[in-house]
């Protein structure tokens, strides 16, 4: 790695490149980062780089807890050290290059609290199972004009949504998405205006677990440097307004064995297919506090949005939280995944898919009874006819998601003792600073967060 790390620091700086981004999320979603000088890149890529190991305790306020006995005192240092594979010099901010890290103990031995070292075990124990597994976000993000109060009083588009013409205004920030994707080593399915307000929808290729969770955080980072140039702000939060959609991080997963995409079957899967969809909606409220885990995301996930607030499962139905997407005759088998709905910008998207990886293949491994598909919204049903079904509220408090977490030993076990104690401990923190706030006040804090 030296070697390669010193041959892309000789040139990025004969491009111009002055520093490099070693960039992570934190357990609210947040990415950080520390800047070297592309001259320190080669031994940063052997030693790493200095960081207090309280960013595992930071809140989605910056706030520091010490509720976690594990990094419950100031002291202590991780090594950040980048992932050289993963070096992109960045198409919109050409004199910075940017790489994910991997978070160590100062001997360089595996520290508990790295969430891309708890995905990469996820993905290592689905090989020595013989599974494969493709993942891949849709981004939803808000627009507005830079140095907005919010997003709502000015919207950076008019709408309507889906039209072409609602684009028209964005223009040039629309072709430096498309060109600095690309230039980035992203590959963009679709991008276009969504149905919330001044909302946009651009969706990222299938990859590997690991590599679709690096590309969530460039992904990030590009959207927000091309937005700057174009006189914008964009707003991921999972919401920007009480009455308005929310922003959600839809992710897409299906898994493989010998090449063959367990998810696909006739209207439904079958099999081990069955097992892997299974598992996702027997552990879905545990994920949920995974994967929408802020007081906002609480918020968002209400009936009659899009954004799953019962758990259950439906074949391209919209409103449930884990929809199903057949393969077809046109689209063909590799397509037929799983898409998980209750899912945003405020999850750590390492977490994420290793929690969603680990309860699907534990739907394998115990073949859990899959229910029929519902294609309705059960919101606008009955008590009497969702308890008839056994559908029931997904967690709609932080107190009810931590209790969901914690009851889910598949879940919890995912993350560890350290960093499920880190995760609980922020998530507490973040529910208290809430306690005394309105829900107007929570939404307008957390609008420029992630």
């Amino acid at each position: 790695m030296t070697k390669a790390a010193s041959a892309a620091a000789k040139d990025f700086a004969a491009a111009g490149v002055g520093g490099v981004h070693l960039a992570w999320a934190d357990n609210n979603g947040i990415p950080r980062s520390r800047i070297v000088p592309v001259a320190g890149l080669a031994d940063a890529a052997v030693r790493g780089v200095g960081a207090t190991s309280l960013f595992a305790v930071f809140d989605t306020h910056d706030g520091i807890t010490f509720a976690h006995p594990g990094l419950g005192t100031p002291s202590g240092d991780v090594r950040l050290v980048p992932v050289v594979e993963r070096l992109r010099r960045l198409a919109g901010q050409p004199a910075l290059a940017w790489a994910p890290v991997r978070q160590l103990t100062r001997d360089g031995d595996p520290w508990p609290y790295c969430q891309r070292a708890v995905l990469e075990a996820q993905v290592a124990e689905g090989a020595r199972r013989g599974l494969d597994f493709r993942a891949g976000y849709e981004l939803e993000f808000a627009v507005a004009p830079a140095g907005s109060v919010d997003v709502l009083t000015a919207p950076g588009h008019p709408g309507p949504a889906y039209s072409p013409h609602a684009l028209v205004g964005l223009d040039g920030f629309i072709a430096a998405l498309l060109h600095d994707f690309a230039a980035n080593g992203l590959q963009i399915g679709q991008l276009h205006a969504e149905y919330g307000v001044a909302q946009l929808e651009l969706s990222l290729a299938a990859t590997d677990p690991v590599s679709a969770a690096d590309d969530q955080l460039l992904a990030r980072q590009t959207i927000h440097a091309a937005a700057r140039v174009h006189g914008l702000a964009v707003s991921f939060a999972p919401l920007v307004g009480l009455g308005a959609a929310g922003n959600g991080w839809h992710l897409h997963t299906s898994v493989r064995r010998r090449g063959r995409n367990l998810l696909d079957g006739t209207g439904r899967p079958d099999g081990d297919g069955a097992g892997y969809l299974a598992g996702l909606l027997r552990d879905l409220p545990a994920l949920t506090a995974i994967t929408a885990p802020s007081v906002p995301s609480t918020l968002r996930l209400r009936p009659g949005y899009f954004a799953g607030a019962y758990a259950f499962w439906g074949v391209e139905n919209r409103e449930a939280p884990l929809r199903y997407v057949p393969g077809s005759a046109l689209l063909g088998a590799d397509h037929a995944n799983v898409e998980l709905k209750t899912s945003d910008a405020s999850a750590n998207p390492y977490l994420a898919l290793a929690a969603v990886l680990a309860a699907g293949m534990a739907g394998i491994e115990d073949a859990p009874a899959l229910p029929e598909p519902i294609g309705e919204d059960p919101g606008g049903w009955t008590d009497e006819e969702r308890e008839t079904r056994e559908v029931r509220r997904l967690p709609a408090s932080p107190a009810e998601q931590d209790a969901a977490l914690v009851a889910s030993p598949r879940i919890a076990g995912v993350l560890g003792d350290e960093l499920l104690g880190a995760f609980r401990a922020v998530r507490a923190a973040d529910a208290a600073w809430a306690a005394d706030r309105t829900a107007d006040e929570i939404v307008a804090a957390h609008l420029w967060r992630y």
